[in-house]
């Protein structure tokens, strides 16, 4: 069955009367991802941006709890490639997680397939590039887990569900962005904000002719579940409809408490689910806006997203001037206790039958402290740099998973800080020492001048503590020990701090990192390596998978490719297993 173009392959009741047979009992869901550089003018400027089988933004892959998701990217790009899918978790699986430190990059012209499970997921996700600043160039989607049919949403089946990207936009290429922070240049202003992938409404003079905005569709008297996604380089976006309130319902695979907002900050890397009734009377459409945050307004007026919402009976075009961002100027309170005020639906269901809550976070004893400290880009051996706690990094010549299972030595260093060292900074490749099934407090110090996104693949973590200032141990007074809400990026404004709290129960090598594209660029990131001291027989880590690519040090064992053969080795395997599996259901039926 096609669906955006892409091959969808389920198959759930052979496998379950012959779950000894095959693998996996879950059904599986097989999509073709083809990256290649098409012209676009978002901006009303033609550039080059990266596409998803020919389209900007890609299309949303759609699956359910529990799937098993095989995705064959096709590089037809002139450079390496790497996908990364933030939130998903990966378990057992971080071979498949698409970072330097884990996945040998995708040649240029080659393709790779990524297969995964959504092992007790649920919720709103995105895929992305994850190397040589392509994610400023495009090549995103939504990536959408639903709920199995078993488990009951924590509110009513909504009348629609609408994916709506937002991003700060550069109409610079995004080779001219990497070398522009290779010479030691910061990128400066971006040239404005897009929504969908397109720029915005005209609703004042300040906006040129000849640009294509985005129009969301839907019928009065409806709700529908709206989920927004920052896709963005490096700012935080403030998001609102003109005249609806957004009632918050899930945040990166957690369903919230729900509370309405006039509008929300949704930073670089994080996404939200609202539900959002269509309860206006429809005299005109109405104004969608993503608006650049912490930043001077009147300089930053252009990195302005504006679509439009309209109704099905509307009597005429938006117009007027766009409703106002919050108004809180040198207020830092503000921010802070909006981001607080999300919190966890300790009650509801999630992937699973039981509740949210029924882990109790806040009675467990903290095994583990780390302190991250971030301060502004310096200049390191005559580079621009970025850091945590003095140590830029980079990316080993051969991943982490593979030099292990090579025994290479030299590879990396196990010997990451636990707080920041007073001594000179440096670049190296050292990784954090984690404990299996640890439970750990991680403290970021944001001492840049910027607010930032932190983001840890393979988890998700509570967000327990947040605020301007200095750290100290007895912030933990103000630590939220019940309903702290659970996600995989979290804010970190500038001269101020945040607390999560995270369980390591997820073997493998994880990245830490900023989501600021420029910083993480420079080197502000680190991995957790983790491992089962007793897993002898593979049970808590998978094996690296059959096509795995090698690179580095281990280069020789690659053998060359041809453009479609790993995808077509895949599917004619998966059709195998299907045409032996319903052989062997039409035998079983017979008996």
């Amino acid at each position: 069955m096609a669906f955006f173009g892409l091959n969808f392959y389920c198959f759930v009741g052979i496998c379950l009367m012959l779950c000894g047979f095959c693998s996996a009992a879950d059904p599986f869901a097989h999509f073709d991802l083809e990256f290649s550089y098409v012209t676009a003018s978002p901006l009303g400027v033609p550039q080059q941006v990266i596409a998803v089988n020919r389209n900007f933004p890609g299309p949303t892959l759609n699956v359910t709890t529990n799937y098993n998701v095989v995705v064959n990217v096709k590089n037809n790009l002139d450079e390496s490639l790497l996908i990364t899918w933030p939130g998903i978790e990966m378990r057992r699986g971080s071979w498949q997680d698409g970072v330097l430190g884990t996945n040998c990059p995708i040649p240029a012209h080659w393709n790779w397939t990524y297969q995964f499970q959504v092992k007790d997921q649920i919720g709103s996700y995105y895929y992305v590039p994850s190397i040589n600043f392509q994610r400023a160039a495009g090549g995103f989607g939504g990536f959408i887990i639903t709920n199995r049919k078993v488990i009951s949403l924590p509110f009513n089946t909504p009348d629609g569900d609408i994916v709506i990207t937002i991003g700060d936009w550069y109409t610079r290429d995004h080779k001219d962005l990497r070398a522009s922070l290779d010479a030691g240049k910061e990128l400066g202003m971006p040239d404005g904000a897009l929504i969908n992938g397109r720029g915005p409404f005209k609703y004042n003079s300040s906006v040129p002719d000849g640009i294509e905005h985005e129009i969301i569709d839907v019928d009065p008297g409806k709700t529908y579940r709206i989920r927004v996604i920052n896709v963005g380089v490096s700012t935080c976006l403030n998001f609102r409809i003109q005249s609806h309130n957004l009632l918050l319902a899930e945040a990166e695979g957690h369903y919230t408490s729900q509370q309405n907002y006039t509008s929300l900050d949704i930073h670089v890397g994080q996404s939200y689910s609202f539900l959002v009734t269509m309860d206006q009377n429809a005299s005109s459409d109405y104004y969608i806006v993503a608006s650049a945050r912490f930043v001077n307004q009147s300089e930053w007026q252009r990195v302005t997203g504006v679509a439009i919402l309209h109704y099905s009976n509307s009597k005429g075009r938006a117009s007027g001037p766009l409703p106002d961002p919050p108004n809180d100027g040198n207020d830092n309170s503000f921010a802070v206790n909006q981001a607080m005020s999300i919190r966890m639906n300790n009650t509801a269901s999630g992937a699973r039958p039981n509740p949210q809550g029924s882990f109790r976070y806040g009675s467990i004893n903290v095994t583990d402290v780390y302190v991250l400290r971030n301060v502004p880009p310096i200049t390191i051996d005559g580079k621009l740099r970025a850091t945590y706690n003095g140590i830029s990094f980079v990316n080993p010549n051969t991943p982490v998973g593979l030099a292990d299972n090579y025994k290479l030595k030299g590879s990396y260093k196990l010997d990451f800080p636990n707080t920041p060292m007073n001594r000179p900074p440096t670049v190296d490749r050292s990784l954090i020492n984690a404990t299996y099934k640890g439970f750990v407090e991680i403290v970021l110090e944001n001492n840049d001048t910027v607010v930032q996104s932190f983001h840890m693949d393979g988890y998700s973590f509570f967000v327990v503590g947040m605020a301007y200032g200095e750290w100290t141990e007895n912030s933990r007074g103000s630590y939220n020990r019940w309903d702290a809400i659970a996600r995989s990026t979290t804010q970190v404004f500038p001269g101020g701090w945040t607390a999560i709290l995270v369980y390591l129960d997820n073997v493998g090598v994880w990245n830490l990192r900023t989501v600021n594209l420029d910083r993480w660029y420079l080197g502000q990131e680190t991995y957790l390596k983790i491992i089962d001291p007793e897993d002898d027989d593979q049970k808590t880590e998978d094996a690296p998978p059959d096509n795995v690519l090698f690179c580095g040090a281990l280069a020789h064992f690659q053998k060359p490719q041809r453009f479609s053969s790993a995808a077509s080795s895949i599917q004619e395997s998966l059709k195998l297993k299907i045409v032996m599996l319903m052989a062997f259901a039409v035998i079983y039926m017979m008996i």
